[in-house]
């Protein structure tokens, strides 16, 4: 579900994380499908997007980006449970496998899951 003020109490809060390239007056194809696909795999499980937070692609480490630092934040105060990114390499290009394990393991001690949307990864994320 995406917040609307209307959603129920009860239904897990996310943050939609979209890390692509996107062009100064229109969105790229990436990042449209990867809010598509986040909006759509929310409102299969149930789960309310309170923010969708947005990062352009090129820098490596996650933690350099501002859109990233703005989801470890809402992480560390507890304000949403889910993060909802389309793949891995939106948390961090494959080359640099590290900064993907370091950014989920620090997700997941503060108690938040992250769920992959693109539909081949989110049958084995929806445990």
């Amino acid at each position: 579900m995406i917040s609307d003020g209307t959603s129920p109490e009860s239904s897990a809060k996310a943050v939609l994380y979209v890390c692509a390239d996107r062009g100064r007056q229109m969105p790229s194809l990436a990042a449209e499908r990867a809010l598509a696909e986040g909006r759509a795999f929310a409102e299969r499980h149930e789960l309310t997007i309170t923010v969708v937070v947005t990062d352009r692609y090129g820098e490596p480490d996650p933690a350099r980006r501002p859109g990233w630092l703005k989801v470890r934040e809402l992480a560390a105060t507890g304000d949403v449970e889910a993060v909802l990114v389309r793949w891995p390499a939106a948390i961090a290009p494959d080359a640099v496998r590290e900064y993907q394990d370091r950014e989920t393991r620090w997700l997941q001690g503060h108690g938040v899951k992250v769920r992959y949307t693109w539909a081949p990864l989110a049958k084995v994320t929806a445990r």
